[in-house]
Parts: structure tokens; sequence; C-alpha cells
């Protein structure tokens, strides 16, 4: 049987080859025909996977490190491929390492714990022994912070499928109201967040809990668009829009946090412990009160429009007081 080739990602691949090849050491000679219906891809398929396994071995890359593999009579041999021959196994301080992650993902602060979590965690339990025993006297205790009750009712929200109208104060030094859809709510770096469809913004935001002022739960259906998608927020919560403006910023030493308290995308060390950094905004309205309120210790040099906005808004201002406060 000739399974359908598809698109895949790399990790997908990745993990049909560490699996095939401690099976085809264990089958040799078997049919390419059988071998790609074991692994659910078609004969074209597993002979791209075979030769890519040419390129695959241990360190060195001289011929004798190279994994060998052979299937012109429609058979498949594999060889020099001892060092993966078994399956992949956890070490000790992976599996513990493992383990107390899913506990603390278990305990949630509150949240229920998907099926998934306590399925995978009871079978590293069984399979470990001893090193389950030692995961079991760690305690994780994820901060409640100042969102603790707002996470609850975050919860609530998401459970029972109903709007929400948060008062949340931004990053930006901003404050505002907004009708949520919840999507879903995650823990990184310590911080919770939820994700949701913002009906003020017509699109997907993350609001980090402990920075929503107001949470009140709405009698109002709060099922997300069925184009809402959640985010990869693998790495950080903050995703850059495709319309947001890139402005370049000048950090005099007073004002090298802004680089670390701010989402900025890079930054260059400058003569006399000063900082140029890059940063995306969707509303440059909170750049504009960010430098107004640094005065020369932060300078916007770029966009050129935002530049002379800046200029003009703080000239007016300016001009507004007395000239002997001026001078």
């Amino acid at each position: 049987m000739n399974a359908r080739h598809v698109q895949e990602s790399a990790t997908t691949r990745l993990q049909r080859l560490l699996t095939m090849v401690p099976w085809l050491l264990a089958n040799q000679g078997v049919a390419t025909e059988r071998a790609a219906e074991q692994f659910g891809v078609s004969t074209d398929q597993l002979e791209s996977d075979l030769a890519l396994l040419f390129l695959c071995g241990t360190p060195g890359h001289l011929p004798d490190d190279l994994i060998e593999a052979d299937w012109e009579d429609g058979r498949v041999f594999v060889g020099n491929a001892d060092a993966i021959a078994r399956p992949l196994r956890f070490t000790v301080d992976e599996a513990l390492t493992l383990m107390v992650g899913l506990r603390a993902l278990g305990a949630g602060a509150g949240l229920a714990a998907p099926d998934g979590v306590l399925g995978a965690l009871t079978k590293l339990e069984a399979a470990t022994g001893e090193t389950a025993g030692l995961a079991a006297r760690v305690r994780v205790d994820l901060p409640a912070e100042r969102g603790g009750e707002m996470l609850a009712r975050a919860q609530q929200a998401l459970h029972q499928h109903r709007r929400i109208r948060l008062r949340y104060a931004s990053a930006r030094d901003e404050v505002t109201e907004r009708d949520v859809d919840p999507m879903r709510l995650l823990n990184l770096d310590a911080h919770w967040y939820l994700e949701g469809w913002c009906h003020r913004a017509a699109d997907v935001r993350v609001f980090r809990l402990d920075r929503v002022e107001s949470l009140q739960l709405l009698d109002l259906d709060g099922t997300p668009p069925a184009h809402a998608t959640s985010r990869d927020l693998a790495t950080t919560p903050y995703q850059p829009g495709v319309a947001d403006v890139v402005v370049e910023l000048e950090l005099e030493p007073s004002a090298r946090w802004v680089a670390e308290y701010y989402p900025v995308e890079s930054v260059k060390e400058l003569p006399g412990d000063r900082r140029r950094v890059t940063v995306r905004a969707a509303d440059p309205g909170w750049v504009r009160r960010l430098a107004w309120r640094l005065g020369g210790a932060l300078v916007v040099t770029a966009p050129a429009d935002l530049v002379a906005a800046i200029r003009e808004q703080a000239h007016a201002a300016l001009a507004a007081y007395p000239p002997q406060v001026r001078s």
C-alpha cells in the first residue's frame, strides 16, 4: 500500500527516521513496500528517507562514519548504524526534569490538567521506577502574582465560553478597555497570559494577567471567530504584526532599561554606554509618549515621519509655557 505523500515538518521527518533505523536493523531485507506501509509513507518517500540516511552518522563525516542503506533490489538493508540500533531513552536527569515539568503543568496554578499531561506523567512514572519517587518529592508552586484572581476568572470564562471585558494596562503606558473571546491560558517565564480574540483590535491578542486591572465576565457568547488562530508563543508572547512600524531609538545610559523592558528586535552598543535599538509598534503613540517622558535620554531617529511628529508636538507643548519657563 502506497500512502499519499504530504508536506511535513522537519521535526516529523526526524522522528520517523529515528524510529525507522532501529526497525530496519531488526528487519533486514524487508520489502520496500512493507517498510513504507509500516511507517505510513509512500515508497518514494521511503526511498527519499533512505537517501537522506547516507548523509547521517557519527561525528567525523568520513565514509565509515555514515549510515549505509541499500534498497536497489526492492529490499532494504541498513548497516553501520549500531549507535542508534536501540530506541532513544531518557537519562535519569532528563526523565526527572520532564516529570517535574509535567507536574508543574498539571498543577497549573489552579488550571485543570489536560488528560494528555496526566497520561504522559503516569507512563513516565511507571517506566522510571525510582526516578519517579525523586520527582514526587519536588513541589512546584507557580507564582499566583497579582493576576491570581484574574486567572481564576479567565479560566471560568474559557470553560464557559463567555466573553470578558478587560481593563488592561499595557507595557506601553496605555490603559484600554477591551472585549475579548478567550482562546487559551498559558504560563511563560512564570507569568500567566490570556490569548483571545480582541474585538477592539479585530485580531488575536495576548494579555499578561498581572497587567489586567479588572476582568468582568459578560453574559455573551465568547466563542472566537472560526478564522482566529493561536500564535506561536514558544519563545515570547509578543508577536509583531506585518503592518507594525519599525522604530529606531538611541538610548542614553539612563534609558538603557528600555531595551530590557520593551520587546526589541535588535540592540547595538554605542560609545559612551549608549544603545541603539529597533522596536516594532502597531501604534507609534506609545513611542511618542515615551520619548517626551524621557526627554533627551531617548531619541527617536527613524522613521522620519515619526521623528517629525515628535519634534512638532514637543515644540507645541513647549510653546504653551511662559517664556521665562521655557528659558
